[in-house]
Formats: C-alpha cells, sequence, structure tokens
C-alpha cells in the first residue's frame, strides 16, 4: 500500500515515542487509539484527525500544533501565532487583564505589519499611465 502524503508525521511520531522511551502499544493505550491504527499512522499508511493527533501529542506530552503542522493540518504561521496565544494565557504571573492587553497589542502588531507586507509587495499589474 502506497504511503499517503502525511510528510514525516509518521517519522517524528516514532520518534517522539521512542524518546519517550514507549512501545506502539503503551502510546495507544494513553492515546485511546488502537494499536493497530498507531501502527498504521506512524508507516505513513493513515492521515490522523485533529483529535486523534491531539490525544496522541497529550500522551507524548508534546505540542498538538506541531503535530498539526506536520500532518498537514495547521501551517507554519499559524503554529506559531497559536503557540505565541498559548504562552501568554498560560503565564501565571500575569493577571487575565494583562493576558487581555498583551493579546490586543500582539494582535495590532501583526495586523500592521501585514499590512506593511501587502503595501510592499509589488502589484500584480502596473498602474495606468496617464
Amino acid at each position: 500500500m502506497a504511503s499517503l502524503n502525511v510528510g514525516n508525521l509518521g517519522d517524528y511520531l516514532r520518534e517522539q515515542r521512542r524518546t519517550a522511551q514507549l512501545s506502539l502499544r503503551q502510546l495507544a493505550d494513553a492515546a485511546g487509539v488502537s494499536n493497530p491504527y498507531l501502527s498504521q499512522i506512524e508507516r505513513g499508511l493513515r492521515k490522523p484527525s485533529a483529535e486523534v493527533l491531539q490525544q496522541v501529542a497529550k500522551a507524548l506530552r508534546i505540542s498538538a500544533e506541531t503535530l498539526y503542522v506536520r500532518a498537514g493540518i495547521l501551517d507554519e504561521k499559524e503554529r506559531d501565532e497559536l503557540e505565541t496565544r498559548g504562552v501568554i494565557l498560560a503565564d501565571p504571573s500575569i493577571n487575565e487583564r494583562q493576558k487581555q492587553v498583551l493579546l490586543q497589542i500582539y494582535d495590532s502588531f501583526r495586523k500592521e505589519n501585514a499590512a506593511e507586507a501587502a503595501h510592499a509587495a509589488p502589484d500584480a499589474t502596473p498602474p495606468s499611465s496617464q
């Protein structure tokens, strides 16, 4: 059976599982998926849902967003944004109001930079000369 285009998800999962010193069966049990199904994911024969990836990530104690990127569900920029937001929201040293203010500032910087990038990009059609 030909492998699906899931990037290097299977290899990455296998590496993370081995680093965590878990057998395939142990990880499958911890993630709540079947052993054969997890084996097929590792071999690139199955493309798991985001929910399954989240369960596997939780069992491995790694970022689900990283698995989403490797599976082609999420792109790098989206992952970086989600991780940045997650770090801000998880910081116990700042209160909820401060977290919301930081997220608003973060959003405004992202919008400003996107607008500048769009303005700096050359137009697909040259301006008309009159």
